[in-house]
């Protein structure tokens, strides 16, 4: 039989991948630098092929080696998977669970969300990270989180996704501004160019764009807000209006502000919030109890 990679010499990989220093990478895997070293010339010898390059001043990955790195995420994530059926093999609902959360959902949901859970499973205990949509799913490939809770529509394209409830985006302005003066708005060219938007990365950004139908949209002088809550104070200041979710609205987000939110007129544009996992989890019963909290927290 051929010889195989070991995990340990993927793992060496993986972290070279990440640091393009052999120094940082042997300090990520707590080994020293000669030991990273012959362990990725011994990748190297039992695949037959050079992985890396380097010289005096610049550390690469070939070609392969970098397809060689998504393939040992993939594993490595696999095989953690495994190690953490075993170690649950003897109950569920205890341990640690690491959930990652995009910032313009984790204000409004994770305290009823962590209460209830806090309350029904005591032994249980989340580890939480609040990040962009496309690098919680990087880290639930390189198994640094256990699920995500994230808008779609987004790429989930072979993951475990279970879709939860759908939030609407309403308009909000200032109180005075005539264009929100009824209940229902209708969006319109004239309205959508005074959009304002949250900046690259995050989804809800692109949800704007898809919601104002168009493939780009400057935001007044090149502004643009790096959370809902500079959002907020810049419709506040004058600069526009903006989409925000239904579920920042109903938190109270625009208390002790002069701002008012209209909900659009049907069929209103929405996102919907989905929590995902890799297929081969095995903290399915885990990830199942939280989709059963998240939709009795919306009434669903």
């Amino acid at each position: 039989m051929a010889a195989t990679p070991t995990l340990k010499q993927l793992r060496y990989l993986i972290a070279l991948s990440e640091t393009l220093s052999f120094t940082k990478a042997a300090e990520r895997c707590f080994v020293g630098q000669s030991t990273l070293s012959a362990g990725l010339k011994e990748l190297e010898d039992t695949l037959g092929t050079q992985l890396v390059e380097r010289d005096k001043h610049t550390v690469s990955l070939t070609p392969t080696g970098r397809g060689v790195v998504e393939r040992a995420q993939r594993l490595i994530a696999q095989a953690d998977d495994l190690v953490d059926f075993v170690q649950g093999a003897a109950g569920s609902m205890v341990g640690v669970i690491k959930l990652g959360v995009i910032p313009t959902i984790a204000p409004f949901l994770l305290p009823a969300l962590l209460a209830r859970m806090r309350h029904d499973f005591p032994h249980l205990k989340i580890f939480l990270r609040e990040d962009l949509s496309a690098n919680l799913i990087d880290k639930l490939n390189r198994h640094q989180l256990d699920f995500a809770l994230i808008a779609l529509p987004y790429d989930t394209e072979g993951f475990l996704t279970k879709e939860l409830f759908d939030d609407e985006l309403w308009l909000i302005g200032n109180q005075h501004d005539p264009a929100l003066k009824n209940k229902e708005i209708q969006l319109t060219n004239q309205l959508a160019d005074r959009v304002l938007l949250l900046e690259e990365g995050n989804c809800l950004r692109e949800h704007t764009l898809t919601v104002c139908t168009k493939s780009d949209l400057a935001s007044t002088d090149g502004i643009e807000a790096t959370s809902l809550l500079t959002l907020v104070q810049m419709v506040e200041s004058g600069l526009g209006i903006a989409l925000l979710p239904e579920m920042a609205v109903k938190s109270g987000l625009l208390i002790q502000t002069n701002l008012i939110a209209r909900p659009l007129t049907a069929p209103a544009p929405k996102r919907k919030i989905a929590l995902i996992a890799r297929p081969s989890t095995a903290r399915i019963e885990e990830f199942n109890a939280l989709v059963k909290v998240l939709k009795e927290s919306r009434g669903s």
